[in-house]
């Protein structure tokens, strides 16, 4: 399986990932994984990203996509894989159409929840965690933001008949189940 999995912050993207790619036997490829692996590494698209995070600067889609075109051409990608956190344009989504032109993705998953609920969640969350920076209004904020920069991507993979919307709330077991129903209808 080819999948892609989408959803705002705290709708358990993460947790549900890590099901999926159990279930199917498949590697999680999470940007935020790559750029860390990237940087540590010291590797040439490590050191690109490197300059403009320093800098303050949005890394370029460029370098995001080297480092995903990268990362599917290991050999334990050629039976499907899991994407996570790419593509979050329209243009990475025209990007990512190219490197896979051959073994097109199989489903995008979007798990949606009520926005109220995710903001409960994170606030929750962000007292775990003492991160006293997320607040009720900056957590609303990051949400709108997700819903600007993700309607166009749910649109367009809607009206290729890809994708699957699954409640992300409820137990981890409920979600999982919900989402394992989806994929194999």
């Amino acid at each position: 399986m080819r999948l892609l999995i989408m959803g705002p912050p705290g709708a358990g993207k993460g947790t549900q990932a890590a099901m999926i790619c159990e279930e199917f036997g498949i590697p999680h490829v999470s940007t935020g994984d790559l750029f860390r692996l990237n940087l540590t590494q010291g590797t040439a698209l490590g050191q690109e990203a490197k300059k403009y995070m320093d800098a303050g600067e949005y890394v370029p889609d460029s370098v995001t996509n080297g480092m995903v075109r990268e990362r599917l051409k290991e050999a334990d990608t050629k039976a499907g894989f899991l994407l996570d956190g790419y593509p979050r344009t329209v243009a990475q989504v025209a990007e990512l159409d190219g490197m896979l032109s051959t073994t097109p993705l199989d489903r995008v998953i979007e798990l949606t929840a009520d926005t109220d609920e995710v903001v409960k969640r994170l606030l929750g969350r962000a007292i775990e965690q003492g991160r006293a920076d997320d607040t009720e209004e900056v957590i609303r904020r990051r949400l709108e933001v997700y819903e600007e920069q993700t309607a166009p991507l749910t649109a367009l993979y809607k009206s290729r008949g890809l994708l699957v919307q699954v409640d992300g709330l409820g137990s981890v077991e409920e979600v999982t189940a919900r989402i394992s129903a989806a994929l194999n209808s």
